[in-house]
């Protein structure tokens, strides 16, 4: 019997650790979103890092290289977290390096398990049919706030987990999975209502970026489904 299981964290992912389900990575706030444009707009693949460190030593090796700590560009890098960076022809059909304050952690932390895919707002529908027809469990990783809990990407999963729950092939969400999608049928008639006290929201609007929230909350923006292939994420 297939389940839906969300993890508000990347630190309790070893709770949820099966050698045989699909992880989906959540950071729509906004690393996964920023993968989602990157794929749209050209790039051939992206490679994760967990460290600012790893990424300036590719830096160094003529990458184009994505860098953010706390919702801020990395001085010295090319681009920053913010998937407007990556709406240029300069990506196309090139190899982009990436780390985040969240999101690179938490496919850091899932890189071994079965398959690990990108999901957002943006590629909510391709994700969703493309879970369905996989036919395997499924854990919805929030990557959060340095291992804190978030609203924003428990938003997002609780959408998946109502999406696929009306599917015969997912019959049981797990606690975690109906508490996320409890609060997402409460917020989605107005997702931007409902963010608007949550603290990353907050974060990036003090930091003018409240493109960046009103962009990463539109659904379906792109048919692509970034899946991670021996540590870089590719489009298949």
């Amino acid at each position: 019997m297939n389940k839906v299981e969300v993890c508000f964290s990347p630190n309790l992912y070893p709770v949820y650790k099966r050698t045989d389900n699909i992880v989906v990575i959540i950071d729509v706030l906004r690393a996964t979103s920023a993968i989602c444009t990157a794929f749209y707009y050209g790039a051939e693949k992206i490679i994760p890092v967990a460290t600012v460190e790893e990424a300036l030593k590719y830096k160094q090796q003529g990458f184009l290289v994505g860098a953010e700590r706390d919702a801020i560009k990395v001085d010295g890098f090319d681009f920053g977290n913010s998937p407007f960076d990556y709406m240029t022809d300069k990506i196309k059909g090139k190899s982009i390096v990436l780390t985040t304050t969240n999101g690179t952690q938490a496919i850091e932390a899932a890189k071994n398990a079965h398959k690990v895919v990108i999901g957002a707002f943006l590629n909510f529908t391709v994700l969703c049919d493309w879970l369905k027809k996989e036919n395997k469990s499924v854990l919805l990783l929030c990557s959060g706030w340095k291992n804190r809990f978030n609203l924003e990407d428990t938003l997002f999963a609780g959408a998946v987990a109502e999406e696929l729950s009306k599917h015969v092939n997912f019959p049981f969400l797990d606690d975690a999975a109906l508490a996320a999608k409890f609060m997402y049928q409460t917020a989605k008639t107005n997702p931007h209502k409902y963010l608007r006290n949550s603290s990353h929201r907050k974060r990036l609007a003090a930091l003018n970026l409240k493109k960046d929230i009103k962009y990463c909350l539109a659904f379906d923006k792109t048919n692509l489904l970034p899946i991670l292939e021996k540590d870089c994420l590719v489009v298949r």
